[in-house]
């Protein structure tokens, strides 16, 4: 059986979830192909998984409709950002007071948000689902591609966007080449309670062995991202819950006083890893299919929903002039765009970690003229926080 729709999407992810919806609002036919349908979101047991949203990405949100029902269940707003390191006493503080914001972004639970994006296209008539299934090959044409799920399904699409993750898929049946590095390092990642207050203050501490967040989580609960060497991150994933807090406790030099471990812990390997090009024939990539980047910054899923919106400006762009939505032309301008954004902000970010989170005297001394005289410059920090938060 073979099915025609203008965009096939695979991969079900929030990045793949909101293409979908967004694509699915200008009455494209959209077909979505998932290996598992998402697991439901649980108010008694948070994901491991969060976010850092920016306020551009809520905006995005906001369009397509959801972020109503995703701050009905649960978001932590964060209204300061403080950056400080294990050398120098000057942290560097960004408020969203300064830029005339009532905060800067929120936190959000992954698995919440796909539920809520999942939900939001279940109704639409325009959107079919293939799932479970997988694509198991793509053969492209000058107009279209032709898709054959393991299913039997064939599927003849416009264009093909993968959103299948870091492992994608998608990338690998194009023939999309990409440039990984290993950090030789894992993101640890637990929920715990504090002593003191958050006042809803995203913390990041700059480390030798790399950064720690605590990222606000309801009332004095974060969630925390704690950048650390392979082993070191096994030692403390099966560490008994006192010794763990210990040495949170200690890396954290206090700030917010004693924790108390209040979930399951987990760890995930970091990589740098830009696929060498966004759109090869009709086959599109986006988020960690494109770039998966360190969780420094908190900016893995801001940027593949920025890869979203650009391509909904193309849509729009398309629509308001009663062009072809799908043209190649204009498909090419937006890969050119991502790709370099993308990257900027990939090699961004571990140039940031790699200057910060060194024990080396000479950068230990540079770090901390560049946090105190930062903090004392407003208008580049300004500047910076307008950045992260994507205004």
């Amino acid at each position: 059986m073979k099915t025609d729709v203008d965009i096939a999407v695979i991969g079900a992810g929030a990045v793949g979830l909101a293409a979908a919806l967004m694509a699915a609002r200008p009455d494209l036919r959209v077909a979505v192909v998932e290996a598992h349908a998402p697991e439901a979101w649980q108010a008694e047991r948070p994901d491991l998984r969060v976010y850092a949203l920016a306020l551009d990405n809520q905006a995005l949100l906001e369009d397509l409709g959801v972020w109503p029902a995703v701050k009905a269940k649960r978001t932590e707003p964060y209204a300061a950002m403080t950056v400080f390191d294990e050398v120098q006493a000057s942290p560097l503080r960004f408020s969203a007071g300064e830029l005339g914001r009532s905060y800067l972004g929120h936190i959000v639970e992954n698995s919440l948000l796909v539920e809520t994006l999942w939900r939001a296209l279940q109704p639409l008539k325009n959107v079919s689902f293939h799932c479970p299934d997988k694509i198991e090959s793509v053969t492209s044409y000058d107009h279209d591609v032709t898709l054959t799920l393991r299913s039997g399904i064939e599927l003849s699409a416009g264009i093909v966007i993968g959103a299948d993750g870091a492992r994608s898929k998608v990338r690998d049946l194009a023939g999309i080449e990409t440039r990984v590095h290993d950090y030789g390092q894992k993101g640890l990642v637990a929920f715990v309670k504090t002593e003191l207050p958050h006042r809803r203050t995203a913390w990041q501490r700059f480390l030798s062995t790399g950064p720690l967040a605590f990222l606000p989580f309801g009332e004095n609960v974060c969630s925390i991202v704690w950048t650390l060497p392979n082993e070191r991150a096994d030692e403390l994933l099966v560490a008994d819950a006192d010794t763990f807090c210990r040495a949170l406790e200690s890396a954290f030099a206090g700030t917010l006083g004693k924790v108390e471990l209040v979930s399951e812990r987990a760890a995930f390997p970091l990589k740098r890893q830009l696929a060498k090009t966004m759109l090869q024939g009709r086959t599109l990539l986006l988020g960690d299919a494109a770039h998966a980047v360190h969780p420094l910054a908190g900016q893995g899923v801001n940027l593949g929903l920025r890869d979203v919106a650009a391509l909904q400006a193309v849509f729009t762009g398309a629509k308001a002039g009663q062009s072809d939505p799908l043209a190649l032309k204009a498909l090419q301008r937006w890969a050119r765009q991502r790709f370099s954004d993308n990257a900027v902000a990939a090699y961004a970010f571990e140039n940031i970690n790699r200057v910060f989170s060194n024990d080396n005297f000479a950068l230990s001394l540079l770090r901390g003229t560049l946090l105190g005289a930062g903090d004392k410059l407003t208008p580049l920090k300004n500047a910076m926080a307008r950045y992260a938060a994507g205004i």
